[in-house]
């Protein structure tokens, strides 16, 4: 209440001063009476000489204090209204006051009550977050996962959130569910994830790194079922970056990411491992993902997805008891690919880029030479290393040129003699004979 006052007589001063020159005028009689203030004298009440002899007579004069004469006005001052004047001048400090009296007190009484209240904080902060995903699963339809001590990972009609949700607010395609079972029981940990750009490779590794770690943090999945054995570690390399402050190009950001990996993961541990090697030449790369996947295989002995375009690396399956090659399918229609987004077992025998080139937009005349090109490596290829292709053959900078359009045909004969026809003009006879012509024309 002394705050309440404090504050009032700071911020509305003026209408308690109005409300006292009203009052004033009232118990004088005096309607012109009227309360100002200066920087001498204060507050004040002043009148005209008229009725100043009013004020300085009994009984009016017990009450009002003369306080100045000049030409034509008279001022006086009340004891009240010097009251006032010192409680609205005093009004902000002794608010600020009490606002501080009171605080120090709230703080000491929470200090007092500090573990209690952090106690209950976790709590309410506990129960938020379970709710919140306790929702988000009945709404997403998620299952609820089995966790223990296993080296299990099985998962079915796993889905990522992520992009499901965004799929559903731009009313696409529905999301397609993939299976992913990398638990010791299938007989691979490792799966070596083949298929084209765009055939949804990185979305699959990350929904399962996304379904690990929920299932971990105690959330229900986006998923039909799933087993999750304990992850210890969950490592990620998967995008392309650069740091060029430090002066690392993206294959070298690249690299220190999967030393770190190789260097840290233990048989428990998840790992997601998307194009390594893309970074430097065809023969380097390879090099290095073969070498990496082998790593994995039989040194860190982790559960992986191992995302690649080095169709080579699909007979490691033959050789790694531990590694299972899996695809991304797709379906070619007139020339064109169709993404299914369904993985499945086996490997993918092309990558598809030249149809993915297209589908971004690039030029025709530069999609056409690169199916060109693209032949004449490939049959290369299958004629061996001591097939040779001649420059001739494939000259590097010989850009095929733009499509010229097909000449216009000039007007075909039934065309000629529509155009030759007056319908107004012509008699029935003529007009019959006009028909047989344009039937005969036709043939």
């Amino acid at each position: 209440q002394e705050l309440d006052e404090a504050r009032t007589l700071r911020d509305e001063g003026r209408s308690i001063i109005a409300s006292m020159q009203q009052e004033y005028a009232a118990h004088t009689g005096i309607t012109s009476l009227k309360i100002k203030h200066n920087n001498v004298l204060g507050y004040f009440i002043e009148t005209t000489a008229t009725h100043a002899d009013k004020m300085l007579s009994a009984p009016l004069s017990e009450k009002y204090i003369h306080r100045q004469t000049t030409a034509n006005q008279v001022r006086f001052t009340t004891v009240e209204l010097s009251e006032i004047e010192t409680r609205i001048l005093n009004s902000g400090n002794h608010a600020l006051e009490i606002e501080k009296r009171l605080y120090s007190a709230l703080s000491r009484a929470i200090l007092d009550q500090a573990a209690r209240l952090n106690g209950a904080a976790r709590g309410l902060a506990e129960l938020d977050l379970l709710t919140a995903l306790a929702d988000l699963a009945r709404g997403e339809n998620w299952a609820r996962p089995r966790v223990d001590a296993s080296r299990a990972f099985a998962i079915t009609g796993g889905r990522h959130p992520v992009v499901e949700r965004a799929l559903r607010q731009q009313g696409g395609a529905t999301f397609v569910a993939n299976d992913c079972d990398l638990s010791a029981t299938s007989g691979a940990a490792v799966w070596l994830l083949t298929g084209p750009n765009m055939a949804g490779k990185s979305t699959f590794l990350r929904q399962n790194a996304l379904i690990a770690l929920l299932a971990q943090m105690g959330s229900y999945v986006p998923a039909e079922t799933a087993h999750i054995g304990l992850v210890s570690q969950l490592f990620s390399r998967v995008g392309a970056s650069d740091d060029l402050a430090r002066g690392r190009s993206t294959f070298m950001v690249e690299m220190v990411e999967t030393a770190a990996i190789l260097n840290q993961a233990d048989d428990r541990a998840l790992v997601i491992l998307d194009e390594i090697g893309r970074g430097t030449a065809t023969y380097d790369g390879l090099s290095i993902a073969w070498a990496t996947l082998e790593h994995l295989h039989a040194v860190n002995q982790s559960r992986a997805l191992f995302a690649t375009h080095y169709h080579e690396l699909t007979q490691l399956s033959n050789t790694l008891s531990g590694v299972e090659n899996a695809t991304v399918s797709v379906k070619e229609w007139d020339g064109e690919v169709i993404f299914l987004h369904e993985v499945k077992k086996g490997a993918a025998d092309r990558s598809y880029g030249v149809q993915v080139a297209q589908l971004a937009g690039l030029p025709a005349s530069v999609v056409a030479r690169a199916r060109d090109v693209l032949d004449l490596l490939e049959q290369g290829s299958r004629e061996g290393a001591g097939a040779k292709i001649q420059i001739d053959d494939l000259p590097l900078f010989a850009a095929a040129p733009p499509p010229q359009p097909k000449p216009t045909a000039g007007p075909s004969p039934v065309e000629q003699l529509l155009s030759s026809l007056h319908p107004d003009e012509l008699s029935p006879r003529e007009a019959l004979e006009a028909l047989y012509r344009l039937k005969e024309a036709s043939k």
